[in-house]
């Protein structure tokens, strides 16, 4: 008994008949119905009824029938298991990352590094919304990403952390005496904001637009540190996480209100896990050593 008898006898099974199971399988009609007999005289019995104008399984072929699936998806499970071997032996995966956060992402890819050294690595840093495309495409396995509070259905991700969003002036500021500022007023003043496509920046814009105001931008960089660095000289009010607003002694930070805005750093992949065995090794890693809250996409 060999294995394409009965993947051409399953073939015929399920396409209803011979010409049909030919052209799934690719093979010359009488090559179908060579090797199906051939099946049957190997059992001694036949398995399909060929007296009416759709072919149906005998008795005898209803009977063979489960160990026939069952035995083309153990070998389909064997070439996986080989096919995931082979690809953390020589695989590659593609992280992304926004600019700044507090996550030990150096360290992570050491440890995968180190359970998986055949596997080349490599790692783009960008704005969120750009990330979330390329994991969404295929292109990153995984990234690390700034969302609102609601995660696309598309993505799986694990949630690093979930905070405030706040504004922060240096203390000869005017607003240096309050605990508190509603968006409105805050988008009147010279802000200091991450660019277009990152997750606060995203969460800011649509907090005004609600609101029915435009925020006004004086200063734009990539990296929360140096917002917050010149935020401290005085030159307007940074838009930061709120855990690092208040980290630094050069800041006074204030809770924006009317809507009160949040974001989340989470590790995101692409829902149903990423295509490689490699990222998907990554991303079990992740959800082993930096888990607190998972939604699987």
């Amino acid at each position: 008994m060999e294995l394409r008898q009965l993947e051409y006898f399953l073939a015929v099974v399920d396409e209803g008949g011979f010409t049909r199971a030919a052209a799934k399988v690719h093979v010359a009609q009488p090559g179908v119905s060579a090797q199906v007999k051939r099946l049957e005289r190997e059992l001694g019995q036949e398995l399909l009824d060929r007296s009416g104008r759709q072919v149906r399984l005998t008795e005898a072929g209803r009977a063979v029938l489960p160990f026939a699936r069952a035995a083309l998806a153990a070998v389909a499970g064997a070439r996986d298991a080989v096919d995931e071997l082979a690809g953390l032996v020589r695989g590659r995966v593609a992280v992304g990352t926004v600019t700044s956060h507090s996550v030990d992402l150096p360290g992570l890819l050491a440890r995968f590094h180190d359970a998986h050294p055949g596997v080349e690595i490599t790692l783009l840093e960008g704005p969120s919304g750009a990330l979330v495309e390329r994991v969404l495409a295929g292109t990153l396995d995984a990234a690390i990403v700034s969302l609102g509070q609601d995660t696309p259905p598309s993505l799986g991700s694990l949630v690093l952390s979930d905070e405030a969003i706040t504004a922060a002036v240096a203390h000869h500021h005017p607003l240096a005496g309050r605990d508190r500022v509603p968006l409105r007023e805050l988008a009147g003043l010279p802000l200091i904001c991450l660019p277009h496509g990152t997750g606060i920046r995203s969460r800011l814009d649509a907090g005004c637009a609600a609101a029915g105001v435009e925020p006004t931008v004086a200063f734009e960089a990539g990296d929360p540190v140096l917002l917050a660095q010149l935020a401290g000289k005085g030159l307007g009010v940074a838009v930061l996480p709120d855990s690092l607003a208040r980290s630094r002694a050069d800041l006074h930070p204030l809770a924006i209100v009317e809507p009160a805005l949040r974001g989340r750093l989470v590790f995101a992949w692409r829902g149903g896990g990423p295509g490689s065995p490699a990222g998907r090794a990554l991303v079990a890693l992740a959800r082993a050593e930096l888990g607190q809250e998972s939604v699987d996409g």
